[in-house]
Protein backbone atom coordinates (compact mmCIF):
# COMPACT_ATOMS: atom_id res chain seq x y z
CA UNK A 1 0.00 0.00 0.00
CA UNK A 2 0.81 3.08 -0.68
CA UNK A 3 -0.57 5.14 2.46
CA UNK A 4 -2.67 3.58 4.67
CA UNK A 5 -4.67 6.73 5.76
CA UNK A 6 -5.93 7.71 2.15
CA UNK A 7 -6.57 4.35 0.66
CA UNK A 8 -9.16 4.08 4.37
CA UNK A 9 -12.33 5.70 3.03
CA UNK A 10 -14.26 4.56 6.48
CA UNK A 11 -11.20 6.21 8.41
CA UNK A 12 -11.97 9.36 6.82
CA UNK A 13 -15.32 9.64 7.10
CA UNK A 14 -15.47 8.95 10.99
CA UNK A 15 -12.60 11.45 11.41
CA UNK A 16 -15.01 14.09 9.46
CA UNK A 17 -18.15 13.40 11.36
CA UNK A 18 -16.46 13.52 15.01
CA UNK A 19 -13.59 16.30 14.89
CA UNK A 20 -14.63 20.04 14.64
CA UNK A 21 -13.92 21.17 11.31
CA UNK A 22 -10.77 23.07 11.86
CA UNK A 23 -9.36 20.19 13.74
CA UNK A 24 -10.65 17.69 10.84
CA UNK A 25 -8.51 19.92 7.97
CA UNK A 26 -5.59 19.77 10.42
CA UNK A 27 -5.36 16.23 11.28
CA UNK A 28 -6.63 15.07 7.57
CA UNK A 29 -3.48 16.51 6.18
CA UNK A 30 -1.19 15.09 9.50
CA UNK A 31 -2.71 11.88 8.50
CA UNK A 32 -1.91 12.04 5.42
CA UNK A 33 1.36 12.34 6.05
CA UNK A 34 1.64 9.84 9.02
CA UNK A 35 0.04 6.79 6.80
CA UNK A 36 2.18 7.43 4.08
CA UNK A 37 5.22 7.01 6.38
CA UNK A 38 3.63 4.05 8.38
CA UNK A 39 2.80 2.48 4.94
CA UNK A 40 6.56 2.61 3.54
CA UNK A 41 9.90 3.67 5.64
CA UNK A 42 8.37 2.52 9.18
CA UNK A 43 7.11 -0.75 7.74
CA UNK A 44 10.68 -1.43 6.18
CA UNK A 45 12.01 -1.00 9.75
CA UNK A 46 9.52 -2.68 11.54
CA UNK A 47 9.72 -5.92 9.50
CA UNK A 48 14.11 -5.37 10.14
CA UNK A 49 13.04 -5.46 14.24
CA UNK A 50 10.72 -8.45 13.47
CA UNK A 51 13.04 -10.55 11.96
CA UNK A 52 17.08 -9.78 12.37
CA UNK A 53 16.47 -6.85 14.82
CA UNK A 54 15.08 -7.51 18.14
CA UNK A 55 15.52 -6.13 21.39
CA UNK A 56 18.71 -7.34 23.17
CA UNK A 57 19.54 -7.77 26.55
CA UNK A 58 23.05 -6.54 27.51
CA UNK A 59 23.68 -7.32 30.92
CA UNK A 60 26.98 -6.38 31.37
CA UNK A 61 29.85 -3.50 30.25
CA UNK A 62 33.05 -4.65 29.15
CA UNK A 63 34.42 -4.02 32.58
CA UNK A 64 32.46 -6.81 34.07
CA UNK A 65 29.78 -4.58 35.95
CA UNK A 66 26.10 -4.95 35.65
CA UNK A 67 24.43 -2.80 33.63
CA UNK A 68 20.86 -3.98 32.44
CA UNK A 69 20.55 -2.24 29.09
CA UNK A 70 18.46 -3.16 26.25
CA UNK A 71 19.51 -2.83 23.20
CA UNK A 72 16.87 -1.82 20.22
CA UNK A 73 18.30 -1.31 16.40
CA UNK A 74 18.14 2.12 14.86
CA UNK A 75 15.10 1.70 12.90
CA UNK A 76 13.62 1.39 15.50
CA UNK A 77 14.61 4.08 17.47
CA UNK A 78 13.67 6.32 14.12
CA UNK A 79 10.43 4.62 14.79
CA UNK A 80 9.93 5.84 17.91
CA UNK A 81 10.75 9.34 17.47
CA UNK A 82 8.23 9.21 14.49
CA UNK A 83 5.55 8.32 16.15
CA UNK A 84 5.96 10.23 19.40
CA UNK A 85 6.66 13.51 17.36
CA UNK A 86 3.32 13.02 15.95
CA UNK A 87 1.97 14.00 18.98
CA UNK A 88 0.05 10.47 19.41
CA UNK A 89 0.82 10.75 23.21
CA UNK A 90 1.63 14.65 24.03
CA UNK A 91 -1.69 16.47 22.04
CA UNK A 92 -3.71 14.40 24.21
CA UNK A 93 -2.74 16.78 27.20
CA UNK A 94 -0.88 20.07 25.64
CA UNK A 95 -1.64 22.32 22.57
CA UNK A 96 -1.36 21.34 19.17
CA UNK A 97 0.68 24.42 18.19
CA UNK A 98 -1.57 25.09 15.02
CA UNK A 99 -4.63 24.86 16.63
CA UNK A 100 -4.11 26.70 20.26
CA UNK A 101 -6.32 24.01 21.76
CA UNK A 102 -5.77 20.16 22.86
CA UNK A 103 -6.14 17.08 20.72
CA UNK A 104 -8.68 13.80 21.86
CA UNK A 105 -8.13 10.20 22.39
CA UNK A 106 -9.95 10.69 18.51
CA UNK A 107 -7.58 12.00 17.02
CA UNK A 108 -4.86 10.03 18.97
CA UNK A 109 -6.51 6.53 18.39
CA UNK A 110 -6.66 7.17 14.35
CA UNK A 111 -3.07 7.55 14.74
CA UNK A 112 -2.99 4.64 16.59
CA UNK A 113 -5.02 2.76 13.93
CA UNK A 114 -2.52 3.46 11.30
CA UNK A 115 0.60 2.68 13.50
CA UNK A 116 -0.48 -0.38 14.03
CA UNK A 117 -0.86 -1.60 11.07
CA UNK A 118 2.66 -1.29 10.48
CA UNK A 119 4.03 -2.04 13.73
CA UNK A 120 1.81 -3.37 16.99
CA UNK A 121 5.19 -4.15 18.82
CA UNK A 122 5.49 0.08 18.67
CA UNK A 123 2.05 0.62 19.59
CA UNK A 124 2.61 -1.51 23.21
CA UNK A 125 5.03 1.45 24.25
CA UNK A 126 3.15 4.25 23.17
CA UNK A 127 0.08 3.30 25.01
CA UNK A 128 2.27 2.53 28.35
CA UNK A 129 3.23 6.06 27.67
CA UNK A 130 -0.25 6.84 27.04
CA UNK A 131 -1.52 5.21 30.52
CA UNK A 132 1.31 6.80 31.94
CA UNK A 133 0.68 10.41 31.03
CA UNK A 134 -2.78 9.64 31.85
CA UNK A 135 -1.97 8.80 35.55
CA UNK A 136 0.68 11.45 36.25
CA UNK A 137 -1.94 14.25 34.82
CA UNK A 138 -4.68 13.30 36.55
CA UNK A 139 -2.88 12.65 39.96
CA UNK A 140 0.36 13.41 40.62
CA UNK A 141 1.36 16.08 42.29
CA UNK A 142 2.66 19.44 41.17
CA UNK A 143 6.06 18.36 41.56
CA UNK A 144 5.99 15.15 40.25
CA UNK A 145 4.01 16.64 36.77
CA UNK A 146 7.02 19.68 36.47
CA UNK A 147 9.18 16.86 37.02
CA UNK A 148 8.22 13.85 34.42
CA UNK A 149 4.97 15.13 32.25
CA UNK A 150 6.66 17.71 29.91
CA UNK A 151 8.93 14.64 29.17
CA UNK A 152 6.28 12.11 28.64
CA UNK A 153 4.33 14.52 26.27
CA UNK A 154 7.00 15.38 24.40
CA UNK A 155 6.99 16.16 20.54
CA UNK A 156 10.43 16.60 20.23
CA UNK A 157 11.43 19.82 22.29
CA UNK A 158 12.75 18.04 24.79
CA UNK A 159 13.88 14.57 25.56
CA UNK A 160 11.59 11.75 25.62
CA UNK A 161 10.72 9.86 28.07
CA UNK A 162 8.79 6.84 26.97
CA UNK A 163 6.05 5.25 29.80
CA UNK A 164 5.35 1.72 31.68
CA UNK A 165 3.23 0.44 33.63
CA UNK A 166 4.04 -2.67 35.58
CA UNK A 167 1.66 -4.72 37.42
CA UNK A 168 2.24 -8.21 36.53
CA UNK A 169 3.90 -10.65 39.50
CA UNK A 170 4.55 -14.27 39.28
CA UNK A 171 2.57 -15.52 41.97
CA UNK A 172 -0.23 -13.47 40.97
CA UNK A 173 -1.40 -12.71 36.99
CA UNK A 174 -4.15 -10.94 36.60
CA UNK A 175 -4.87 -11.47 40.16
CA UNK A 176 -3.32 -8.38 41.02
CA UNK A 177 -4.47 -8.37 44.79
CA UNK A 178 -1.78 -11.21 45.41
CA UNK A 179 0.84 -8.78 44.32
CA UNK A 180 3.90 -8.58 47.02
CA UNK A 181 6.13 -5.83 45.83
CA UNK A 182 6.68 -3.48 48.79
CA UNK A 183 7.11 0.03 49.50
CA UNK A 184 9.34 0.81 52.43
CA UNK A 185 9.00 4.98 52.90
CA UNK A 186 12.13 7.10 53.17
CA UNK A 187 11.57 11.20 53.86
CA UNK A 188 9.40 12.27 51.14
CA UNK A 189 10.15 9.02 48.53
CA UNK A 190 9.82 5.40 48.53
CA UNK A 191 12.34 2.47 48.55
CA UNK A 192 10.70 -0.03 46.33
CA UNK A 193 11.86 -3.63 46.98
CA UNK A 194 10.57 -7.04 44.49
CA UNK A 195 9.92 -8.60 41.28
CA UNK A 196 7.57 -7.54 38.01
CA UNK A 197 7.23 -10.60 35.94
CA UNK A 198 5.79 -9.16 32.87
CA UNK A 199 7.38 -5.93 32.25
CA UNK A 200 6.90 -4.75 28.79
CA UNK A 201 9.35 -1.46 27.60
CA UNK A 202 11.48 -2.32 30.49
CA UNK A 203 14.90 -0.46 29.60
CA UNK A 204 13.30 1.75 27.34
CA UNK A 205 10.93 3.38 29.45
CA UNK A 206 12.19 6.66 31.35
CA UNK A 207 9.59 6.23 34.12
CA UNK A 208 7.58 3.35 35.25
CA UNK A 209 4.38 3.22 37.19
CA UNK A 210 3.67 0.39 39.01
CA UNK A 211 1.82 -0.73 42.03
CA UNK A 212 3.36 -1.97 45.20
CA UNK A 213 2.28 -2.66 48.58
CA UNK A 214 3.27 -0.09 51.54
CA UNK A 215 4.53 -1.36 55.09
CA UNK A 216 1.51 -2.01 57.12
CA UNK A 217 -0.96 -1.83 53.86
CA UNK A 218 -4.14 -4.57 54.12
CA UNK A 219 -3.74 -7.58 52.08
CA UNK A 220 -5.40 -7.49 48.51
CA UNK A 221 -6.00 -4.58 45.96
CA UNK A 222 -6.87 -2.14 48.56
CA UNK A 223 -3.43 -1.95 50.04
CA UNK A 224 -1.70 -1.29 46.81
CA UNK A 225 -0.61 2.04 45.85
CA UNK A 226 0.63 3.72 42.96
CA UNK A 227 4.26 4.85 42.25
CA UNK A 228 6.38 6.62 39.56
CA UNK A 229 9.74 5.12 39.56
CA UNK A 230 12.72 6.93 37.45
CA UNK A 231 14.36 3.89 35.32
CA UNK A 232 17.65 6.06 34.09
CA UNK A 233 18.61 7.15 38.04
CA UNK A 234 17.44 3.65 39.44
CA UNK A 235 19.43 1.52 36.99
CA UNK A 236 23.02 3.86 37.12
CA UNK A 237 22.83 3.12 41.13
CA UNK A 238 22.01 -0.64 40.47
CA UNK A 239 18.77 -0.32 42.41
CA UNK A 240 17.02 -2.04 39.71
CA UNK A 241 17.88 -4.97 36.99
CA UNK A 242 16.40 -6.69 34.06
CA UNK A 243 16.93 -10.46 35.06
CA UNK A 244 15.89 -11.51 31.47
CA UNK A 245 13.77 -10.66 28.17
CA UNK A 246 10.72 -13.04 27.41
CA UNK A 247 11.02 -14.66 24.31
CA UNK A 248 7.79 -14.16 22.28
CA UNK A 249 5.85 -15.81 19.97
CA UNK A 250 5.12 -11.98 18.37
CA UNK A 251 5.23 -7.85 19.21
CA UNK A 252 8.99 -8.62 19.05
CA UNK A 253 9.88 -5.18 18.92
CA UNK A 254 8.60 -3.59 22.78
CA UNK A 255 11.44 -5.43 24.91
CA UNK A 256 9.04 -7.28 27.82
CA UNK A 257 11.63 -8.79 30.88
CA UNK A 258 11.40 -9.66 34.47
CA UNK A 259 12.32 -6.64 36.61
CA UNK A 260 13.79 -6.83 39.78
CA UNK A 261 13.73 -3.86 42.33
CA UNK A 262 16.46 -3.13 45.55
CA UNK A 263 15.80 -0.37 47.20
CA UNK A 264 14.78 1.66 43.64
CA UNK A 265 13.32 4.63 44.06
CA UNK A 266 10.06 5.64 44.07
CA UNK A 267 7.74 8.55 44.49
CA UNK A 268 3.75 8.17 46.01
CA UNK A 269 1.15 9.40 43.12
CA UNK A 270 -2.00 10.25 44.31
CA UNK A 271 -3.79 8.50 47.53
CA UNK A 272 -1.79 6.06 49.31
CA UNK A 273 -5.10 3.67 48.93
CA UNK A 274 -6.45 4.04 45.78
CA UNK A 275 -3.31 2.62 43.29
CA UNK A 276 -5.43 0.07 42.25
CA UNK A 277 -8.28 2.23 41.55
CA UNK A 278 -6.05 4.65 39.44
CA UNK A 279 -4.00 1.37 37.71
CA UNK A 280 -7.70 -0.22 36.43
CA UNK A 281 -8.48 3.35 35.14
CA UNK A 282 -5.43 3.12 32.70
CA UNK A 283 -5.84 -0.33 32.48
CA UNK A 284 -9.20 0.77 31.01
CA UNK A 285 -7.50 3.52 28.44
CA UNK A 286 -5.24 -0.08 27.73
CA UNK A 287 -8.08 -2.13 26.75
CA UNK A 288 -9.24 0.71 24.59
CA UNK A 289 -5.47 0.83 22.85
CA UNK A 290 -5.65 -3.10 22.03
CA UNK A 291 -9.00 -2.80 20.74
CA UNK A 292 -7.66 -0.36 17.99
CA UNK A 293 -4.38 -2.35 17.73
CA UNK A 294 -6.41 -5.54 16.85
CA UNK A 295 -8.24 -2.99 14.07
CA UNK A 296 -5.15 -2.43 13.02
CA UNK A 297 -3.91 -5.47 12.48
CA UNK A 298 -7.31 -6.39 10.73
CA UNK A 299 -7.48 -3.75 8.27
CA UNK A 300 -3.97 -4.62 7.65
CA UNK A 301 -4.46 -8.59 6.88
CA UNK A 302 -7.66 -7.37 4.77
CA UNK A 303 -6.09 -4.66 2.50
CA UNK A 304 -3.36 -7.99 2.13
CA UNK A 305 -5.77 -9.87 0.80
CA UNK A 306 -7.47 -7.87 -1.51
CA UNK A 307 -3.98 -6.73 -3.24
CA UNK A 308 -3.08 -10.51 -3.18
CA UNK A 309 -6.29 -11.48 -4.69
CA UNK A 310 -6.20 -9.06 -7.43
CA UNK A 311 -2.72 -10.08 -8.67
CA UNK A 312 -3.13 -14.06 -8.21
CA UNK A 313 -4.28 -15.95 -11.19
CA UNK A 314 -5.58 -19.56 -10.65
CA UNK A 315 -7.60 -21.65 -13.37
CA UNK A 316 -7.36 -19.22 -15.66
CA UNK A 317 -9.24 -15.98 -13.13
CA UNK A 318 -8.03 -13.72 -10.71
CA UNK A 319 -8.94 -15.22 -7.09
CA UNK A 320 -11.12 -12.10 -6.31
CA UNK A 321 -13.28 -12.88 -9.35
CA UNK A 322 -14.63 -16.25 -7.58
CA UNK A 323 -17.68 -16.16 -5.46
CA UNK A 324 -15.71 -17.68 -2.58
CA UNK A 325 -13.20 -15.11 -2.45
CA UNK A 326 -15.66 -12.57 -2.74
CA UNK A 327 -17.84 -13.80 0.37
CA UNK A 328 -14.89 -13.29 2.32
CA UNK A 329 -13.19 -10.33 1.73
CA UNK A 330 -16.97 -8.96 1.50
CA UNK A 331 -17.75 -9.98 4.75
CA UNK A 332 -14.27 -9.12 6.42
CA UNK A 333 -14.60 -5.47 5.25
CA UNK A 334 -18.06 -5.03 6.67
CA UNK A 335 -17.15 -6.33 10.01
CA UNK A 336 -14.19 -4.01 10.59
CA UNK A 337 -16.15 -1.11 9.13
CA UNK A 338 -19.26 -1.76 11.83
CA UNK A 339 -16.26 -2.50 14.65
CA UNK A 340 -14.71 0.47 13.44
CA UNK A 341 -17.56 2.81 14.12
CA UNK A 342 -18.64 1.31 17.30
CA UNK A 343 -14.84 1.72 18.50
CA UNK A 344 -15.24 5.44 17.88
CA UNK A 345 -18.27 5.60 19.35
CA UNK A 346 -16.66 4.37 22.23
CA UNK A 347 -13.41 6.39 22.43
CA UNK A 348 -15.97 9.96 21.61
CA UNK A 349 -17.30 8.24 25.09
CA UNK A 350 -14.00 8.19 26.44
CA UNK A 351 -13.18 11.53 25.80
CA UNK A 352 -15.83 12.52 27.97
CA UNK A 353 -14.87 9.80 30.80
CA UNK A 354 -11.29 10.17 30.47
CA UNK A 355 -10.35 13.20 29.23
CA UNK A 356 -7.29 15.94 30.67
CA UNK A 357 -8.86 17.46 34.11
CA UNK A 358 -10.94 20.41 33.31
CA UNK A 359 -11.08 20.09 29.63
CA UNK A 360 -14.48 17.98 29.69
CA UNK A 361 -17.57 18.03 31.90
CA UNK A 362 -17.85 15.48 34.61
CA UNK A 363 -19.50 12.07 33.42
CA UNK A 364 -22.85 10.71 34.29
CA UNK A 365 -22.66 7.33 36.37
CA UNK A 366 -24.43 6.16 33.23
CA UNK A 367 -21.82 7.00 31.74
CA UNK A 368 -19.00 5.73 33.58
CA UNK A 369 -20.54 2.66 33.69
CA UNK A 370 -21.42 1.92 29.89
CA UNK A 371 -17.78 2.57 29.07
CA UNK A 372 -16.66 0.24 30.92
CA UNK A 373 -19.03 -2.42 29.37
CA UNK A 374 -18.38 -1.51 26.02
CA UNK A 375 -14.57 -1.15 26.66
CA UNK A 376 -15.20 -4.97 28.04
CA UNK A 377 -17.28 -6.15 25.45
CA UNK A 378 -15.47 -4.71 22.46
CA UNK A 379 -11.63 -5.65 23.82
CA UNK A 380 -12.69 -9.63 23.31
CA UNK A 381 -14.49 -9.24 20.05
CA UNK A 382 -11.56 -6.88 18.46
CA UNK A 383 -8.87 -9.72 19.92
CA UNK A 384 -10.56 -12.63 18.58
CA UNK A 385 -11.55 -10.69 15.00
CA UNK A 386 -7.62 -9.58 14.46
CA UNK A 387 -6.61 -13.49 14.71
CA UNK A 388 -9.49 -14.33 12.76
CA UNK A 389 -8.87 -11.51 9.74
CA UNK A 390 -4.84 -13.13 9.84
CA UNK A 391 -5.94 -16.47 9.75
CA UNK A 392 -8.35 -15.10 6.69
CA UNK A 393 -5.19 -13.15 4.95
CA UNK A 394 -3.19 -15.99 5.55
CA UNK A 395 -5.41 -18.95 3.84
CA UNK A 396 -6.40 -16.43 0.73
CA UNK A 397 -2.59 -16.13 -0.14
CA UNK A 398 -2.07 -20.17 0.54
CA UNK A 399 1.28 -20.70 0.69
CA UNK A 400 2.75 -17.97 0.49
CA UNK A 401 0.66 -16.93 3.61
CA UNK A 402 2.89 -18.58 5.57
CA UNK A 403 6.07 -17.92 3.84
CA UNK A 404 7.91 -15.01 5.77
CA UNK A 405 8.66 -13.04 3.15
CA UNK A 406 4.88 -11.59 3.59
CA UNK A 407 3.32 -9.61 6.49
CA UNK A 408 0.96 -12.19 7.15
CA UNK A 409 2.76 -14.27 9.47
CA UNK A 410 3.72 -11.35 11.21
CA UNK A 411 0.47 -10.22 11.40
CA UNK A 412 -1.17 -13.28 13.11
CA UNK A 413 1.70 -13.27 15.33
CA UNK A 414 1.13 -10.28 16.85
CA UNK A 415 -2.85 -11.11 17.10
CA UNK A 416 -2.49 -13.53 19.54
CA UNK A 417 -1.30 -11.63 21.79
CA UNK A 418 -4.03 -9.07 22.11
CA UNK A 419 -6.25 -11.91 23.56
CA UNK A 420 -4.20 -11.80 26.55
CA UNK A 421 -2.66 -8.52 27.44
CA UNK A 422 -4.68 -6.13 29.09
CA UNK A 423 -6.95 -8.95 30.06
CA UNK A 424 -8.12 -11.99 28.46
CA UNK A 425 -11.85 -13.20 27.33
CA UNK A 426 -12.91 -14.93 31.06
CA UNK A 427 -11.06 -12.25 32.76
CA UNK A 428 -13.51 -9.54 30.78
CA UNK A 429 -16.17 -11.93 30.94
CA UNK A 430 -15.92 -11.27 34.12
CA UNK A 431 -16.14 -7.63 34.20
CA UNK A 432 -19.31 -7.96 32.27
CA UNK A 433 -21.02 -9.79 35.16
CA UNK A 434 -19.32 -7.11 37.97
CA UNK A 435 -21.04 -4.75 35.99
CA UNK A 436 -24.34 -6.09 36.20
CA UNK A 437 -24.11 -7.34 39.77
CA UNK A 438 -23.39 -3.97 41.20
CA UNK A 439 -24.76 -1.30 38.74
CA UNK A 440 -27.30 -3.75 36.72
CA UNK A 441 -25.35 -2.52 33.07
CA UNK A 442 -27.43 -5.03 31.71
CA UNK A 443 -30.63 -2.46 32.08
CA UNK A 444 -28.33 0.22 31.61
CA UNK A 445 -27.29 -1.06 27.96
CA UNK A 446 -30.73 -2.15 26.96
CA UNK A 447 -32.23 1.18 27.69
CA UNK A 448 -29.67 2.86 25.49
CA UNK A 449 -30.03 0.33 22.45
CA UNK A 450 -34.00 0.78 23.22
CA UNK A 451 -33.29 4.27 22.88
CA UNK A 452 -31.06 4.21 19.18
CA UNK A 453 -33.58 1.95 17.82
CA UNK A 454 -36.33 4.18 18.60
CA UNK A 455 -34.66 6.83 16.83
CA UNK A 456 -34.26 5.28 13.46
CA UNK A 457 -36.79 6.33 10.81
CA UNK A 458 -38.61 3.90 9.04
CA UNK A 459 -40.00 0.14 9.79
CA UNK A 460 -36.54 -1.31 8.50
CA UNK A 461 -37.02 -4.98 8.53
CA UNK A 462 -34.17 -5.85 10.50
CA UNK A 463 -34.92 -3.74 13.31
CA UNK A 464 -37.72 -6.14 14.86
CA UNK A 465 -35.00 -8.87 14.84
CA UNK A 466 -32.57 -6.74 16.83
CA UNK A 467 -35.00 -5.58 19.30
CA UNK A 468 -36.05 -9.20 19.59
CA UNK A 469 -32.57 -9.93 20.43
CA UNK A 470 -32.22 -7.52 22.78
CA UNK A 471 -35.55 -8.69 24.71
CA UNK A 472 -34.33 -11.89 24.74
CA UNK A 473 -31.34 -10.64 25.98
CA UNK A 474 -32.58 -9.22 29.12
CA UNK A 475 -34.29 -12.64 29.99
CA UNK A 476 -31.45 -14.34 30.36
CA UNK A 477 -29.48 -12.03 32.05
CA UNK A 478 -32.55 -12.08 34.69
CA UNK A 479 -32.02 -15.82 34.86
CA UNK A 480 -28.19 -16.12 35.34
CA UNK A 481 -28.57 -13.30 38.00
CA UNK A 482 -30.54 -15.34 39.83
CA UNK A 483 -28.28 -18.95 39.28
CA UNK A 484 -25.36 -20.11 41.79
CA UNK A 485 -22.27 -18.18 41.21
CA UNK A 486 -20.43 -20.71 39.26
CA UNK A 487 -23.00 -20.52 36.92
CA UNK A 488 -23.47 -17.17 36.37
CA UNK A 489 -18.88 -17.14 35.78
CA UNK A 490 -19.96 -20.08 33.01
CA UNK A 491 -22.66 -18.05 31.45
CA UNK A 492 -21.26 -14.14 31.43
CA UNK A 493 -18.48 -14.63 28.47
CA UNK A 494 -21.88 -15.60 26.53
CA UNK A 495 -23.87 -12.55 27.89
CA UNK A 496 -21.34 -10.63 26.19
CA UNK A 497 -20.98 -11.98 23.02
CA UNK A 498 -24.91 -11.50 23.00
CA UNK A 499 -24.50 -7.80 23.93
CA UNK A 500 -21.62 -7.33 21.58
CA UNK A 501 -23.71 -8.82 18.33
CA UNK A 502 -26.27 -6.50 19.59
CA UNK A 503 -24.47 -3.44 19.74
CA UNK A 504 -22.76 -4.06 16.70
CA UNK A 505 -26.16 -4.66 14.83
CA UNK A 506 -27.40 -1.70 16.56
CA UNK A 507 -24.65 0.39 14.63
CA UNK A 508 -25.22 -1.17 11.50
CA UNK A 509 -28.70 -0.07 11.90
CA UNK A 510 -27.77 3.14 11.86
CA UNK A 511 -25.56 2.96 9.35
CA UNK A 512 -28.67 1.28 7.13
CA UNK A 513 -31.25 3.84 8.00
CA UNK A 514 -29.15 7.14 7.58
CA UNK A 515 -25.65 6.67 5.46
CA UNK A 516 -24.67 6.64 2.02
CA UNK A 517 -25.21 3.74 -0.40
CA UNK A 518 -21.65 2.21 0.83
CA UNK A 519 -22.80 2.70 4.31
CA UNK A 520 -26.26 0.69 3.48
CA UNK A 521 -24.46 -2.25 1.71
CA UNK A 522 -21.65 -2.36 4.59
CA UNK A 523 -24.19 -2.46 7.04
CA UNK A 524 -26.40 -5.12 4.79
CA UNK A 525 -24.01 -8.01 4.81
CA UNK A 526 -23.13 -7.53 8.01
CA UNK A 527 -26.53 -7.85 9.22
CA UNK A 528 -26.88 -10.73 6.76
CA UNK A 529 -23.88 -12.55 8.38
CA UNK A 530 -25.47 -11.97 11.96
CA UNK A 531 -28.64 -12.57 11.58
CA UNK A 532 -28.93 -14.94 8.76
CA UNK A 533 -25.89 -16.33 7.76
CA UNK A 534 -27.04 -20.18 7.24
CA UNK A 535 -29.95 -18.97 4.74
CA UNK A 536 -30.08 -19.67 1.19
CA UNK A 537 -29.99 -16.94 -1.58
CA UNK A 538 -30.47 -16.48 -5.21
CA UNK A 539 -28.78 -13.53 -4.58
CA UNK A 540 -26.54 -12.95 -1.48
CA UNK A 541 -26.09 -9.63 0.02
CA UNK A 542 -22.47 -9.85 -0.18
CA UNK A 543 -22.06 -10.85 -3.65
CA UNK A 544 -25.08 -8.48 -4.21
CA UNK A 545 -22.88 -5.19 -2.97
CA UNK A 546 -18.91 -6.54 -3.31
CA UNK A 547 -17.77 -4.13 -6.27
CA UNK A 548 -18.99 -1.39 -3.66
CA UNK A 549 -17.83 -2.57 -0.48
CA UNK A 550 -14.57 -3.84 -1.58
CA UNK A 551 -13.13 -1.21 -4.66
CA UNK A 552 -15.93 1.72 -3.52
CA UNK A 553 -17.54 1.41 -7.38
CA UNK A 554 -21.03 1.18 -7.41
CA UNK A 555 -23.08 -2.04 -8.68
CA UNK A 556 -23.30 -2.43 -12.39
CA UNK A 557 -19.47 -0.13 -12.84
CA UNK A 558 -16.80 -2.89 -13.18
CA UNK A 559 -14.08 -2.67 -10.95
CA UNK A 560 -10.78 -4.64 -13.19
Amino acid sequence: MANFYTEDIRLQQILRAKLPANFFQWADNELHQFGELAAGTMDERARHTDREGQPRLIRYDKMGNEVSRIWVNEGYRKNVNDAYNTGIVGYIHKEIPELGRKGNYIYSFAQGYLLSQTEPGLYCPVTLTKATAYLLDHYASPKLKEKYLPHVLSTGETELYEGATFLTERQGGSDVGANEVKAVEEGDHYRIYGEKYFASNAGMCGVAMILARREGAPTGTKGLSLFAVPWEENRKNGFLRIRRLKDKLGVRAVPSAEVEFDSALGYLVGGADKGFYYMMEALNLSRVSNAIASLGIMRRAYTEAVAYTRERKAFGKRLIEYPMVQETLGKLVSKLEIEMEVMFDVIELMDRVMGPPGQSAVPSAEEQILFRLFVALMKVETAEQAIHFSHEAIELHGGNGYIEDFVTPRLLRDAQVLTVWEGTANILGLEVLRLMRKYDAEKLFASKMEERLQQLKGGLPWKAIVAEALQNLLQETEKVKQMPEELQTFYCKKIGKKMTGILESVTALEQLANGNSRDRAIAEVFLQNVWKKNELEMEPAVLKHFDEIVRGVPAGVSYM
